[in-house]
């Protein structure tokens, strides 16, 4: 399950991530749209929306000027794109941006070929090549963005051109895969959780049993990539097929115990196969996913919610590999952790799922993006050295300051689709009841369903109250409520109408049931206590270190808070922490911590046999979403601790 129609249900319509909301629409769309065409000065060259007018001019008239530019996979860019302007537009209509939407879409069914095949790399560049590289020439992953954005611009905005193009994609993936027997399955997985959003919203059986299909094989026969290779004999990226724990074929999917290889590959792998578990109840498949989403959570993990640890092919390494300065942990790859967790929440009612997806949304996901909307991190180290960060051989990856785009561009657009569709993760409907996963501040419309609107009210996560107020259609509705208390909160009150309510807890979820009128309020009041983290000694690069953590927000040092160097501080073991004002002019608002701690200083010797020489000061934190925000300067998540 999952329901787009959640998009149109919820509308943020102010706090914290209403700003994002008016940001998407402002700022990013608009930005990565010219960003799509080449319009962004001093950026990096993107061309996606050239290769379909291309390909579309090829498939009109076998004739055409220029050449595929770009990653094989760049159409997805423009999908993504797509979809983050549908969720937009669903919440804000805007008849310039639907118009411009509805061009491109019509260069995409211009861009088709005839049997339903849609791909502007061979459309464009090698025509004779279709599916004779699975694992490296994203065919399926292209087609599963394509689906998406199909998806979600016939749910959100009632169009269905879109949808009618991929749908004969789907019918000619279904025909080449199923009804011609063509072995294979997706170098990167994504069309699988593509599927199952194209089968909720058709019906068709057949999209369903093709998402099956593509997990069902994978990885049964785990020498098929390279006997493609032996056959086909091209290559995209060169990348070897005997490494068959990065594209997570090593074994059947039932059969895997760890969260391997290329970290966006195996959590969209992941999501589709709880998608899949879910809607056909196999408990295998389900019990596959439980094992690989506590895996990672468990050992594979940043403190940020970020996943993938080396730069090396972007992917996770082994349990308690967490190294901070060179951390890879992607924006897509966070990205997909919150869809792997939204479908596990689905599958097993348990609040440590929205509490994983709160912790990557809202330190990992937010991080990836300037606070401005322009400019964008790929990598999001948990510790920036300017001189070293993005300069050192060891160190090119983890860039101290975001770029404006990206020639492998699949970050941007993913934040503004995921941003643009919050709804999907803030509110489930099931089974007659609400859940309430995520506090974020809007109305969510269930008329339809509960004779009503219920409004959330937060200062959230700066402030601690979540206020529900209800504005039934008649004198009353009657809810059914499930609302999350995040693990961290250690001291919770939940009250109606200011009296204690009557709830009970389970699995992180509280539950009550009321017939609420407009005069009826719900309030939680999570604890927001400031609170020390430390990691499992089996991680080497935290000994003696501690982060700093306040509700759902992680903390950093930034050198321009704390005298330029940050190398030097060190928390005092006991000390406390203090929370400061709100700052709402400061970083588009924030409040920062004061923590205990020392200043070390030394000779300026490489080695030196003097001690150093300690003194008390403040250390200045401010949320790890917002560094980088104030130019290039040290930024630290985990600092040393002593006595």
């Amino acid at each position: 399950m999952g329901d787009l129609k959640l998009v149109k249900k919820f509308e943020v319509n102010g706090g914290f991530f209403g700003r994002y909301r008016d940001l998407v629409r402002e700022v990013v769309l608009p930005y990565q749209e010219n960003a799509l065409n080449d319009r962004i000065e001093g950026a990096e060259k993107s061309h996606s929306i050239e290769n379909f007018r291309i390909a579309a001019k090829k498939m009109r008239t076998a004739k055409y000027d220029g050449e595929f530019y770009g990653m094989v996979f760049q159409d997805s860019d423009v999908a993504k794109w797509l979809e983050g302007a549908a969720y937009s537009l669903a919440q804000s209509p805007d008849a310039q941006l639907e118009s411009r939407c509805d061009e491109i879409i019509d260069l995409m069914g211009q861009a088709q070929q005839k049997d339903g095949y849609l791909n502007t790399y061979f459309t464009v560049k090698e025509p004779d090549k279709r599916w004779t590289n699975l694992h490296e020439a994203h065919e399926l992953y292209c087609a599963g963005h394509m689906i998406e954005a199909a998806v979600a611009y016939a749910e959100c905005i009632g169009k269905t051109k879109l949808l009618d193009i991929m749908c004969r994609m789907a019918d000619h993936i279904y025909r080449h895969f199923i009804e011609e027997g063509a072995e294979g399955y997706p170098g990167h997985p994504e069309i699988e959780l593509a599927l199952m959003r194209l089968y909720r919203c058709t019906d068709n059986e057949k999209y369903k049993e093709l998402a099956l299909h593509f997990i069902n094989v994978r990885g049964v026969d785990s020498d098929y990539f390279k006997k493609e290779k032996d056959k086909n004999r091209w290559s995209v990226w060169g990348n070897h097929p005997s490494d068959k724990e990065y594209a997570q074929n090593a074994a059947p999917v039932r059969m895997q115990k760890k969260a391997v290889g290329h970290a966006v590959r195996a959590v969209y792998l992941y999501t589709g196969m709880a998608d899949v578990a879910m809607e056909t109840n196999d408990e295998s498949l389900k019990e596959a996913c439980k094992v690989l989403w506590n895996n990672i959570v468990q050992s594979r993990m940043y403190v940020t919610g970020a996943i993938g640890s080396a730069y090396e092919g972007e992917a996770f390494t082994k349990d308690y590999h967490l190294p901070n300065d060179t951390a890879y942990a992607e924006t897509c790859a966070a990205i997909g952790l919150i869809f792997f967790s939204n479908k596990m929440l689905y599958l097993e009612r348990d609040g440590k799922y929205a509490d994983v997806i709160e912790r990557a949304l809202y330190n990992c996901v937010l991080a990836g993006m300037q606070l401005d909307g322009t400019r964008f991190f790929y990598v999001n180290p948990l510790e920036a050295l300017p001189g070293i960060s993005g300069e050192a051989q060891t160190h090119k990856h983890a860039l101290p300051v975001r770029p404006k785009w990206f020639a492998c561009a699949c970050c941007p657009p993913n934040v503004a689709r995921l941003l643009s569709s919050l709804a999907e993760y803030v509110w489930h409907i099931e089974k007659g009841r609400l859940y309430a996963n995520l506090f974020v501040e809007g109305t969510l419309d269930v008329t339809d369903l509960y004779g009503g609107k219920i409004m959330l009210k937060t200062d959230y996560p700066y402030g601690h109250k979540i206020a529900y107020y209800f504005e039934p259609e008649n004198k009353s509705m009657s809810v059914s409520l499930a609302i999350r208390i995040p693990s961290w909160s250690k001291n919770t009150a939940i009250s109606i109408n200011g009296e204690p309510a009557v709830y009970d807890m389970k699995n992180g979820y509280a539950y009550l049931s009321g017939k609420f009128t407009a005069k009826d309020v719900v309030t939680v009041e999570l604890d927001l206590s400031v609170h020390k983290v430390y990691t499992s000694n089996k991680v080497s690069a935290n000994t003696g270190k501690a982060a700093v953590e306040r509700g759902p927000l992680i903390y950093c040092a930034e050198g321009v808070d704390n005298g330029g160097d940050i190398l030097s501080l060190s928390f005092k073991k006991g000390g406390g922490v203090t929370v400061g004002e709100y700052l709402p002019d400061k970083l588009y608002g924030i409040q920062e911590l004061y923590a205990e701690g020392y200043r070390e200083s030394v000779g300026d010797d490489l080695y030196s046999y003097e001690a150093p020489k300690e003194e008390e000061c403040t250390i200045t934190l401010i949320p790890y979403y917002a560094w980088g925000n104030r130019g290039l300067n040290q930024m630290r998540v985990w600092i040393p601790e002593k006595r």
